[in-house]
C-alpha cells in the first residue's frame, strides 16, 4: 500500500487549501478513507473520514470549514479546507482502512 499525500503549504489565516491523496497498491474503492494530523507537541488526531458509501465525519474543529471527499476512479481523496486559522498548522496524514499511512504533507497557517 502506498498513499501520496500532496498540497500542503504555507497559507495566511483566512486562506484555502486542498490537499490529495493518491493510493496505490489497494483496491482503493472498498477502503474507509480519513485524513488526520499532527501539531508540534501534539498527538495525531483525526480530522475527516469518508467511508465506501461517501458518508462522512468531521471533528468539531473542521466542520463548515473542511470537506473530505473522494473519486474511487482517481483512487485519491481530497481534504478541501477553507477559512484556515493558526490552530490548523500541522503535518496532515491519509490513511487507508484501519492501519495504512502515508507520509504526511505540511500545512502551515500564518496569523
Amino acid at each position: 500500500v502506498q498513499l501520496q499525500a500532496s498540497g500542503g503549504g504555507l497559507v495566511h489565516e483566512g486562506g484555502s487549501l486542498t490537499l490529495t491523496c493518491k493510493a496505490s497498491g489497494i483496491n482503493f474503492k472498498i477502503y474507509d478513507m480519513g485524513w488526520y494530523r499532527q501539531a508540534p507537541g501534539n498527538e495525531r488526531e483525526l480530522v475527516a473520514t469518508i467511508t465506501v458509501s461517501g458518508t462522512k465525519t468531521y471533528t468539531d474543529a473542521v466542520k463548515g470549514r473542511f470537506t473530505i471527499s473522494r473519486d474511487n476512479a482517481r483512487r485519491k481523496v481530497y481534504l478541501e479546507m477553507n477559512n484556515l486559522n493558526p490552530e490548523d498548522t500541522a503535518v496532515y496524514y491519509c490513511k487507508a482502512g484501519l492501519d495504512s499511512w502515508g507520509k504526511g504533507t505540511l500545512v502551515t497557517v500564518s496569523s
